[in-house]
């Protein structure tokens, strides 16, 4: 076996946080610094030995010293350096301590997940080269004559649709090598600009080039008041707008302002969906700017590309989903972040580190001495309490549509009476009175969105005979499975009295299987039932002949959507008009606007408002009204059509009415009466194992010394089994923990934390300000 410690004495002392899930090192592992790495620093990604057989892992280095309290000769050696690794910033290497610490994960796990494993693996990409006339065009007619045919061929392009990529350039300019171009752009008679592949696919779909004729007062009061502190330091605002209010103006414009001070602007969208129509807008109003886009639904060589762009400072923008919050701006770059939708639960991670890519985004601009701009039409209650009661935030409100658009007229129906008014026995998930506006809105040559939360064709798998009461749920969770179709209807009918072929999946462990044919405990041939896109999906097929899957209806949901590429073929056909219907999942909801959408419907808007979660109402109220704000986008007036069981829900009937202060007072209210969140932080405690009696034992016995560490500040609720009490075969239970504030949250986990209590790992989860109670 090698020799655990080497006799070379080292130069410097580091503190590694390596790769691993090792919580009883928070703060990393001191490592030796050789002579022959004297030059280390602060961000750079090494290779330290581990354990006793010295394994090789991975981790950066977050501090060197000259001297540590440790015995020199009971020190490790860092091994070599990851010579193709990025050097972290600084102020990044700031942003792990946080998150490390506020949201109790190892600072080695919280460093690998900033950084993309493409950039890890050093997988490249390629960058195209854009061609477009100089400032002012040439005149020249002295040109030779292929030189010239290039101008020309330019000149006589629209102006959106320039630059030019350089291949089609020479197509169109019947050129067969690129020698005449590059010799016009040694004489300045043409600009070229650089672009990757991703870049390049979303120049084409540069919505909003032009720049508005005017703006609403609502919108130059806040860019005024917003721009303002710019470069002055950091600053919280909230940007509280009703869709179509112009949000996304006011945030190109506050970026030019950030361009203009030789500042990088970084901002965040919830879902990989929005970015190639956001990202086509930004480079149609900065062409001369290059636009990094950071986010999962990417290759690994455009993801690594994009990463090493900011990293280098090339990229005035960055755009991205939520990991893109770490984006490697260099430091001191950063002058403005934007976080649109900022309500949006996506923003959450679901596994350690369990981070909330808005609350990191306010930390970073705080680290990077820069303004926040927190964007939504339905502000989280978090966001709204902070800026309108606190008023630690600035608010800056949008009450109307920009000149040209209206609010859509809302329809909530009683989903009840619509069933009443069916005379045969049929499942409809579509009443009479959305059915004929689809019909109607089909046949005037407009589009259509239908919204319904729930994926799959059927929720419930049950026999038939109620003495016998057999429902199928899964074998390794205590939830109901879901019954999924392989082909849609028109490519796979069934035969009379037979089942589809299709297959039963749990949402939860991801586990499948057939669908059997009969009742285990009976014997009775089974029936599937309840509601999801794909039975939407099949009805519409059904009842209108000019809806095809595939041609001009999609269905767009996680199950059908394989990956970014597919999300931006779908809403590119969608723009174009091709497709004539859009049924999905909240995917459909956020940000999209395309002003040939004349109806929006919601099949059920009560899929989330009976669930045992104190955010059921807001989560409604906010889906409703983001879906809704998908309608009236373009000359023609929209609608919106929501079916409900309970259509007096104030959540509902709020939505419908576009009043969002009214839901946030009353919901505030209540909120305060129990003190929940926002009036007071919460923390999440989940203690898994495979064995129940242990799981319980172990989670009343956390429950105790927590208790007794607690003071009066603090209240203790639980142990409790979790509502879904058993995923992937571990048992579940829970400890909710709130705290008056963020700082005396932490102080008691911190103490709890140091009295060996919480240790996060495969049998307790910690999550600090969940969003998710299920």
């Amino acid at each position: 076996m090698p020799d655990l410690f080497p006799s070379e004495a080292p130069v410097a002392y580091a503190r590694v946080a390596v790769e691993r899930g090792m919580d009883q090192y928070p703060e990393g592992l001191t490592y030796g610094v050789p002579a022959a790495m004297a030059d280390l620093t602060a961000g750079q990604r090494v290779f330290v030995p581990l354990g006793r057989g010295n394994k090789l892992a991975a981790g950066y280095v977050i501090d060197i010293k000259s001297t540590s309290p440790l015995d020199p000769e009971a020190v490790k050696l860092i091994d070599r350096p990851d010579e193709a690794a990025v050097c972290l910033p600084g102020r990044l290497l700031d942003l792990a301590r946080f998150i490390s610490s506020y949201y109790y994960a190892p600072i080695g796990l919280t460093l690998g997940a900033m950084l993309p494993a493409a950039v890890k693996r050093n997988i490249g990409a390629i960058t195209r080269t854009f061609i477009d006339l100089g400032d002012p065009p040439p005149l020249d007619k002295k040109l030779p004559s292929k030189q010239r045919t290039v101008l020309e061929v330019l000149a006589a392009t629209e102006p959106q649709q320039r630059p030019v990529e350089i291949r089609d350039l020479m197509k169109r300019a019947e050129l067969k090598t690129t020698g005449p171009i590059k010799r016009l752009l040694d004489r300045g008679l043409l600009e070229a600009t650089h672009r990757t592949s991703i870049e390049a696919s979303w120049a084409s779909r540069a919505v909003d080039s032009t720049v508005p004729d005017e703006l609403t007062p609502a919108q130059t009061a806040a860019i005024d008041g917003i721009g303002s502190t710019i470069c002055r330091g950091f600053s919280t605002h909230l940007l509280s707008g009703v869709t179509g209010s112009g949000k996304t103006e006011v945030y190109i414009r506050l970026m030019q302002t950030v361009l203009d001070a030789g500042k990088t602007a970084l901002m965040l969208v919830p879902e990989i969906s929005l970015t190639p129509q956001t990202g086509g807008r930004l480079i149609g109003r900065f062409p001369k700017h290059r636009v990094a886009v950071l986010h999962s639904g990417l290759t690994a060589a455009q993801r690594h590309h994009q990463w090493a762009i900011a990293a280098a400072g090339e990229a005035g923008i960055v755009l991205g989903a939520r990991s893109a919050v770490f984006a490697p701006i260099p430091d001191g770059d950063l002058g403005l972040i934007v976080v649109d939708e900022e309500h949006d639960g996506s923003y959450k991670q679901d596994q350690t580190p369990r981070y909330h890519g808005r609350d990191v985004a306010i930390r970073r601009a705080q680290i990077a001495d820069c303004p926040i701009v927190l964007g939504s039409a339905t502000p989280s209650l978090e966001s709204w309490h902070n800026a309108a009661e606190k008023q630690t935030y600035r608010l800056h409100r949008l009450p109307d549509r920009v000149p040209g658009l209206r609010l859509p007229k809302v329809k909530v129906v009683d989903f009840v009476e619509e069933r009443r008014k069916r005379t045969d026995r049929r499942v409809h998930l579509l009443g009479p009175i959305l059915e004929s506006a689809i019909d109607r809105t089909l046949q005037s040559g407009g589009q259509v969105l239908l919204l319904l939360n729930r994926r799959g064709y059927a929720n419930y798998i049950a026999c038939p005979d109620q003495t016998c009461g057999w429902l199928m749920t899964c074998d390794h969770c205590d939830v109901t499975v879901v019954y999924h179709l392989r082909l849609p209807a028109a490519a796979a009918p069934a035969e009379p009295g037979r089942q589809r072929e299709g297959y039963v999946r749990c949402h939860h462990c991801q586990a499948e299987q057939k669908l059997p044919a009969t009742c285990p405990q009976c014997g009775n041939r089974i029936t599937t039932f309840g509601l999801g896109t794909q039975r939407v999906e099949d009805e519409l097929s059904d009842k209108f002949p000019q809806l095809i899957s595939g041609e001009t209806m999609m269905r767009m949901d996680s199950d059908s959507m394989r990956g970014a590429a597919t999300y931006h073929d779908v809403l590119g056909r969608f723009g174009a008009g091709d497709l004539r219907l859009l049924i999905g999942t909240q995917l459909i909801a956020k940000g999209l606007d395309y002003p040939g959408v004349r109806l929006v419907g919601v099949i059920n808007a009560d899929t989330a408002i009976n669930l045992p979660d104190f955010r059921a109402s807001e989560r409604t109220f906010q889906l409703v009204s983001q879906v809704a704000g998908r309608c009236g986008r373009g000359d023609a007036p929209g609608l919106v059509i929501v079916q409900s069981f309970n259509p007096q829900a104030e959540a509902i009937r709020l939505a419908a009415a576009h009043d969002y202060e009214g839901f946030a007072a009353i919901e505030l209210a209540q909120r305060r009466q129990c003190n929940l969140p926002p009036i007071s932080r919460m923390a999440r405690i989940v203690i898994r194992d495979e064995d129940h009696v242990q799981c319980m034992s172990n989670a009343r016995r956390l429950a105790g010394r927590l208790d007794e560490t607690a003071d009066e500040s603090i209240r203790i609720r639980g142990p409790a089994p979790c509502p879904i009490a058993r995923i992937a075969g571990r048992h579940r239970w829970q400890i909710e923990i709130f705290a008056p504030s963020a700082a005396d949250l932490q102080k008691f986990l911190a103490r709890a934390r140091s009295q060996g209590l919480l240790v996060p790992g495969p049998g307790m989860a910690i999550d600090v300000d969940p969003i998710a109670l299920l």
